[in-house]
């Protein structure tokens, strides 16, 4: 697709300066001039629709993590550093369900600085401040969660400015993850085959998607996928985009699949319903007017593989 790195956190071209991570005097100076997002449990600080930052210093970072190196703009350095530490006033804690909608604040900062869940602000945001955000997420999150050596289980520290771990024990040296996702436009004529997960919002319908199994390629996973939620044999499977999703640590791989049957046959414990729709259904459902279906959250990769879908860009 000539729009690919059009889709949400894709394109903004940040230089992340890597020969600098393991240049201990330059990041200091970068740091004690640079910007700082701090992200409270995997929420960035988001300011009038745009990711915020502090200044080396500020009160909000009292019991932050060590900072993480995000990579320049213009010279500046980006960092980011989890304050998941911080406890936020009863009135603010985090509301349980699909996307938490609930907005923390932190005393030092202005009124309309928040922390605020990415997924519900990510197609707000530039397309730098996208990417920013969703590395951060991404790393920090790696970290929350791999604190220990996977070779020996002693306790691993952060070095090259967050984008390694290293066991003083036995040596091993830890990089961060992320995890192929394979998600699919699965057509048949003029037909897309889409599916909601158990627990989903009512009416919501997405792309098929599942994870890419050690020693498979991608255009495998697209078909076991897809025949194993629904039932549906798939031929020919294109790629199409992709887009880094760090929820938690993601890679989405957006692919054209080609059905050759089209009855549904769901696997309960994969999918709690599927359906075909037409592009006159489509049409219906991107207008809010369908009877059943919501339209796909924007700024997810599912939603740009629709509309483009829709609009005949794929190429």
């Amino acid at each position: 697709m000539w729009i690919a790195e059009s889709v949400t956190f894709g394109g903004s071209a940040l230089d992340r300066a890597a020969p600098l991570r393991g240049d201990a005097p330059a990041l200091a100076d970068l740091q004690a001039r640079g910007r700082i997002v701090p992200l409270w449990q995997g929420k960035p600080l988001i300011a009038n629709g745009a990711l915020a930052w502090v200044a080396p210093g500020s009160p909000v970072l009292a019991e932050a993590t060590a900072p993480v190196f995000l990579g320049l703009e213009d010279g500046i350095g980006w960092f980011a550093q989890d304050i998941s530490a911080w406890v936020p006033p009863e009135a603010e804690a985090v509301q349980p369900g699909f996307l938490d909608p609930s907005l923390q604040h932190h005393p030092s900062l202005p009124a309309d600085h928040t922390f605020t869940e990415l997924r519900a602000v990510m197609a707000q945001l530039s397309p730098r401040h996208a990417e920013l955000a969703a590395t951060a997420r991404a790393l920090l999150g790696w970290h929350q969660s791999h604190g220990f050596c996977a070779a020996c289980g002693a306790a691993s520290t952060m070095v090259m400015a967050g984008w390694q771990r290293s066991c003083p024990v036995c040596g091993a040296q830890h990089y961060p993850r992320t995890d192929p996702v394979v998600i699919m436009l699965v057509t048949r004529g003029n037909r897309l085959l889409l599916g909601r997960g158990t627990g989903w919002p009512e009416g919501m319908y997405s792309c098929l998607a599942g994870f890419v199994e050690p020693g498979e390629t991608i255009e495998a996973a697209v078909r076991r996928e897809v025949f194993e939620e629904t039932g549906v044999q798939v031929d020919a499977v294109r790629y199409l985009a992709s887009q880094p999703w760090p929820f938690p640590a993601s890679l989405m791989l957006g692919c054209l699949a080609e059905a050759t049957s089209d009855t549904i046959t769901l696997d309960p414990a994969e999918l709690e319903d599927a359906l075909w729709l037409s592009r006159e259904d489509l049409v219906q459902v991107r207008t809010g007017l369908h009877p059943c279906v919501k339209p796909a959250r924007q700024g997810a990769i599912a939603h740009f593989l629709i509309e483009n879908w829709l609009a005949d860009r794929l190429n």
